[in-house]
C-alpha cells in the first residue's frame, strides 16, 4: 500500500490507526480506503457573541471600545441540553466533517495579547462533544469584511484604531456599510439591509485599508509604525499569536489532536484590498469578490469621502442581468472623518490599548494621503497606480508577494502546537492557489476552496438560466454571452465544470485533496416565501426552489469530481425573520423556526437530561468537565450504523441525550431542516480504490457509485487497529462503506405513523455487538427499504451504512458499480408529482442524451 506510508511524512513517527492522510490526491484513511470527507460548517452563529447578531445597536459601540464580551456558547450551548441534539441530528443526516468557525476577535477581543482562555477552553470541550459523535474537525480562522466593526465578522474592535481610523464614522462616510446602522444612524432599518449588500464593503475604503495595511503595510505604508513595528507585522503578529494561543490549549487537551482536530484552515477569504489596483479613479474590473449595489463610490471617490468631503457617487441594482447602474446619490459626511481624531491617543499613547504610535504617523489625516498618493486639500489622486506595482517599480501578483508570505508564518506556528496538522490552503475567492514549498506543505495539505452559484446567493431566486462565474472571472471567455447556461440540465452541468476547474488548482499544490469550504444556497427565496411571507401563506413549508438549487450546486460536487465539502452553514438560532444572525444571511440548513412543534428546541436543562455544564466552576473557580448520565432515545448505531468495533468507526461515538420530543428517527431527521433531501444525499464514506463517479437523482433516489481498484489498493484492517476479519476467498478485507439516508430510502413503516413500528428503531440501549461486525446478514435494514444492485461483491447494511465488499485484483485495475433503489420507489412529499425516468435511469440504459450527470 504505498499510498499509506507506515511513518508520518511530518515528523517520521509511526502513524495511529485513527490517522486521516493526505494522499494521490485524496483523504485516505489509515487501512488504505478512500475517504469522502462531507458535512457542514459549525457555525455561522460563530461572527459574534451570544446575543449580539448584527442588526442589534445596543452597547454594540460600547462593547467593542471596552473588550468586555465573550464568545462562550458559540457555536454550541453546552449547558441545555441542544448541544447533543444538534450534533446527533449532523450525526444523522451522515456527515463525519465540521468546519469549526472561529473568529480572532472571540480570542484576543479584551485588547492586545489578552487572551480570553475561557473561550479556549469552552472550544476545547465543544471539540470534545464533537469528537465523541465521531467527526472530523478543522479549524476555521474566520473573517469577513475585517471585523463586526467594519461590516463584516474576524478581528477584535482594537485593530481598527490601531490602524488610525475611528469606525463610529464608517456609515457617514460609507467607508462600510454596517447592518445595524442601514440605510443611516439616524433612521436605521436592519430588517430591510439589501441582499448580499454587506459583501459590498470589500470595495468601501474601510477593507480596503485595512487589508493592505495587514498584508502590504511594509510596502505600501512604510510611516505606519505602531509599538516600534509596521502595522502589517503588528497586526499579523497578534493575530498568529492569538490563533497560536488556541492550537496550544486543544493541543494541552491531549485527546483532539489528528483524531479529532485534523487540520487548520488559513484564513477565511483573504483580501486583496487595495493592491493592484490600477487606477484609484475608476473600479477595477478585476476584483471578482466586490458585487456593485446601493450607493458605490470609486476609490478615489472612498478617499475623499474619508476625509469628511461629500461626494455624487453612481447607484447600483442587481438585476436579471446582473449589476446594472441606478441612478447617483450625493454622500455627504458632514465634516466626519472616518480618521482617528488625534485627541484619542495624547503623547501618541492609547489610553485604553497602551500602544504607542510613531510621531511620523499622524492621527485626523488619511494614512494614503501621507504616503503621496492623494491631496486632501484639492482632492487630486497624485498616484493613481500606487498600488498597481511594488514601489521599485516592479510589477507582482498579489498571491506571491503578499498572502503566501502570510501563510507560510501562519502554517510554520500551527506546526509547532499541532506538527501533523493538515494544512487547509484557502487563497483568495476563486484564486488559484501559488506554488508552496514541499517544506512547508510536508505531505499534510489540502486545497480548501470555496464556491456559491452567484447568481442565486444574489438575487435571492432560482432562475432558468445562469452562467459560467467562474470562467468569466478566470478569461475564458472574450464577453459574457458566452458564459450564459440555458436550462436547468445546462446550468447544472456548468456547475459541475466549474467545481472541476477549482478541484483542479489543487495540482498546483502537488497531488493534494481538495475540499469545498463553503458552498451553500439562501433559504429566504423570493420574498421569504416559503416562510409564509408572501400570497397570504400559500407556500409556506414549500422549500421545492431551494431544493433545486442546493441540489444543483452539491451535484457539482458529485459526478466525476467526487469532492469534499463543507455546507454553510448549519446555525442553531437560525431565524425565518433575521436569518444566520449576520447581514440578513440565511443560508442555514435547519432552522427552529422550521420546527413543527417550536418547544422542541428548548431542552430541559435539569441535571438529568443536560448536556453536562461543562464550564461549571468547582469551589476554588476552575474549569470541572462533567457529564450526565441520561440515556438516549435514539441510538448512535441507529444514526450512524455499525457498531463501537466497527472498521469504519475510528471514534466511538456517544450516545445522544434526551431526543424524546420526537416520535421516529425519521421525523427527528428531517424535522426542522430545509430542504433535506437536496442535502442528505447519499455518498460513500470509505472506498476501497477511488471514487471514479457518483450519481444520485434526486426525484427517483436512484444512487450510483463507480469505483476504480487497483492491487495497491488492498485495505489492510490490522492498520485500523482491528483484528483479522471473516471474510469470503478474494475479498478485501474491508468494505467501501455507502451513507444511504432516511431520508430518501426510509422503510414505510417509519412512514405510516403507525406508532409502534415507529418506534421500533429508537431504543434506549444499542443492541448487542456482533462478534464480527462485518458478517452481518445480507439484505435490507429495518430502517431502509433497498434494492442493490452490484457488478461484483456482496453487501449488507447497518442503520445507515451500506457496506459493499468487492475482490481487489492482483495486479492491474478493475472497474465496479453499485446502483441503489428505494424498493418502493422515491418518498414523495404531500403535492409532489411523480417524476419522469430519472438521469441515472437513463445512464444505466445506456443513454446518451444526458447532460446533467
Amino acid at each position: 500500500m504505498p499510498r499509506v506510508p507506515a511513518l508520518s511524512p511530518t515528523t517520521g513517527k509511526t502513524v495511529p490507526s485513527y490517522f486521516v492522510h493526505t494522499t494521490d490526491a485524496q483523504f485516505v484513511d489509515n487501512a488504505g480506503r478512500t475517504l469522502l470527507l462531507r458535512g457542514v460548517n459549525l457555525s455561522g452563529a460563530d461572527k459574534a457573541p451570544v446575543g449580539a447578531p448584527s442588526q442589534r445597536h445596543e452597547d454594540f459601540w460600547e462593547s467593542g471600545e471596552s473588550g468586555e464580551m465573550s464568545f462562550v456558547g458559540r457555536p454550541l450551548d453546552l449547558e441545555d441540553g441542544s448541544a447533543d441534539v444538534h450534533l446527533a441530528r449532523l450525526k444523522g443526516w451522515g456527515y463525519n466533517m465540521l468546519r469549526y468557525v472561529v473568529t480572532w476577535e472571540s480570542l484576543e477581543h479584551a485588547g492586545p495579547g489578552k487572551y480570553d482562555t475561557e473561550f479556549m477552553d469552552y472550544t476545547v470541550h465543544v471539540l470534545r462533544k464533537c469528537k465523541e459523535f465521531g467527526f472530523r474537525v478543522y479549524m476555521d480562522p474566520h473573517q469577513d469584511i475585517w471585523s463586526r466593526f467594519s461590516g463584516g465578522s474576524g478581528a477584535p474592535y482594537w485593530t481598527i484604531p490601531a490602524c488610525g481610523i475611528n469606525p463610529r464614522n464608517f456609515t457617514a462616510t460609507k467607508g462600510a456599510i454596517l447592518h445595524s446602522e442601514w440605510p443611516s444612524t439616524s433612521d436605521a432599518d436592519p430588517a430591510n439591509l439589501p441582499a448580499m449588500i454587506w459583501s459590498t464593503n470589500y470595495g468601501r475604503l474601510a477593507a480596503q485599508t485595512l487589508f493592505t495595511l495587514f498584508f502590504a503595510g511594509r510596502e505600501y505604508a512604510p510611516k505606519c509604525i505602531i509599538d516600534g513595528q509596521n502595522i502589517q507585522d503588528y497586526l499579523q503578529s497578534h493575530y498568529i499569536a492569538a490563533f497560536g494561543q488556541l492550537a496550544d490549549r486543544i493541543r494541552d487537551a491531549s485527546d483532539l489532536l489528528d483524531e479529532c482536530v485534523i487540520g487548520w484552515d488559513s484564513m477565511n477569504e483573504p483580501f486583496e484590498g487595495f493592491c493592484t489596483y490600477e487606477d484609484l479613479n475608476m473600479v477595477p474590473s478585476k476584483q471578482g469578490s466586490t458585487l456593485k449595489k446601493g450607493p458605490f463610490p470609486s476609490p478615489a471617490q472612498s478617499l475623499r469621502l474619508g476625509m469628511g468631503t461629500a461626494q455624487t457617487v453612481e447607484c447600483w441594482k442587481f438585476t436579471s442581468t446582473g449589476p446594472s447602474r441606478d441612478g447617483t446619490t450625493t454622500i455627504d459626511p458632514q465634516g466626519q472623518k472616518m480618521w482617528a481624531d488625534p485627541s484619542s491617543e495624547p503623547n501618541g499613547v492609547h489610553p485604553k490599548w497602551g500602544w504607542k504610535r510613531d510621531p511620523g504617523w499622524s492621527l485626523g489625516t488619511c494614512v494614503w494621503a501621507q504616503h503621496g498618493v492623494w491631496d486632501t486639500a484639492s482632492g487630486t489622486v497624485l498616484i493613481p497606480d500606487y498600488f498597481r506595482n511594488l514601489r521599485n517599480g516592479q510589477p507582482f501578483v498579489f498571491i506571491d508577494e503578499f498572502w503566501r508570505a502570510h501563510w507560510e508564518t501562519f502554517a510554520t506556528r500551527m506546526r509547532e502546537s499541532h506538527p501533523e496538522a493538515i494544512l487547509f490552503v484557502a487563497p483568495p475567492v476563486f484564486s488559484p492557489p501559488p506554488q508552496l514549498d514541499e517544506r512547508y506543505l510536508k505531505g499534510r495539505c489540502c486545497l480548501s476552496t470555496h464556491y456559491y452559484d452567484g447568481l442565486t446567493l444574489v438575487s435571492r431566486h432560482w432562475s432558468w438560466y445562469n452562467a459560467d462565474a467562474l470562467g468569466l472571472i478566470r478569461g475564458k471567455y472574450s464577453s459574457s454571452l458566452p458564459a450564459v447556461r440555458i436550462g436547468e440540465r445546462a446550468i447544472r452541468k456548468c456547475l459541475q465544470e466549474q467545481l472541476g476547474y477549482l478541484k483542479d488548482d489543487a495540482k498546483i499544490l502537488g497531488a493534494y485533496p481538495t475540499i469545498i469550504g463553503e458552498i451553500g444556497i439562501p433559504y429566504d427565496m423570493d420574498g421569504k416565501k416559503a416562510y409564509g411571507w408572501t400570497d397570504n401563506g400559500k407556500y409556506k413549508g414549500d422549500y421545492s426552489s431551494q431544493q433545486k438549487a442546493l441540489d444543483a450546486s452539491l451535484n457539482a460536487a458529485d459526478g466525476p469530481n467526487a469532492l469534499n465539502f463543507t455546507l454553510w452553514n448549519y446555525c442553531p438560532d437560525n431565524s425565518h425573520q433575521w436569518g444566520d444572525g449576520w447581514n440578513m444571511e440565511d443560508l442555514s440548513i435547519w432552522s427552529a423556526d422550521d420546527l413543527q412543534n417550536a418547544g422542541q428546541f428548548k431542552m430541559d436543562a435539569s441535571a438529568e437530561i443536560s448536556s453536562a455544564s461543562l464550564l461549571k466552576k468547582d469551589k476554588d473557580g476552575a474549569s470541572v468537565h462533567t457529564s450526565s448520565a441520561a440515556t438516549s432515545s435514539v441510538s448512535l448505531p441507529t444514526l450512524a450504523g455499525g457498531s463501537d468495533a466497527d472498521a469504519s468507526t475510528l471514534t466511538t461515538p456517544r450516545v445522544p441525550r434526551s431526543l424524546a420530543s420526537w416520535d421516529n428517527i425519521y421525523d427527528f431527521l428531517t424535522d426542522g431542516a430545509r430542504a433535506p433531501k437536496a442535502f442528505c444525499r447519499p455518498f460513500p464514506t470509505a472506498v476501497v480504490g477511488v471514487p471514479t463517479g457518483i450519481q444520485f437523482d434526486l426525484a427517483t433516489a436512484v444512487f450510483k457509485l463507480t469505483v476504480r481498484v487497483r492491487a495497491e489498493d488492498a485495505p489492510s484492517a490490522e492498520r485500523l487497529g482491528l483484528a483479522a476479519l471473516l471474510r469470503e476467498p478474494g475479498e478485501a478485507e474491508l468494505p467501501t462503506e455507502i451513507y444511504v439516508p432516511l431520508v430518501h430510502y426510509a422503510s414505510d413503516h417509519l412512514l405510516d405513523g403507525s406508532t409502534s413500528a415507529a418506534h421500533t428503531p429508537l431504543v434506549d440501549h444499542p443492541p448487542a455487538t456482533p462478534s464480527d461486525p462485518l458478517a452481518t446478514l445480507a439484505g435490507p435494514s429495518p430502517l431502509l427499504a433497498l434494492d442493490v444492485e452490484v457488478s461484483e461483491g456482496r453487501w449488507a447494511v447497518e442503520g445507515q451504512t451500506l457496506k459493499w465488499w468487492y475482490p481487489v485484483p492482483e495486479s492491474g485495475t478493475r472497474e465496479y458499480a453499485i446502483v441503489v433503489r428505494r424498493s418502493k420507489g422515491a418518498i414523495k412529499a404531500l403535492g409532489e408529482e411523480e417524476a419522469e425516468v430519472s438521469c441515472v435511469d437513463r445512464v444505466l440504459s445506456g443513454c446518451s442524451e444526458c447532460t446533467i450527470m
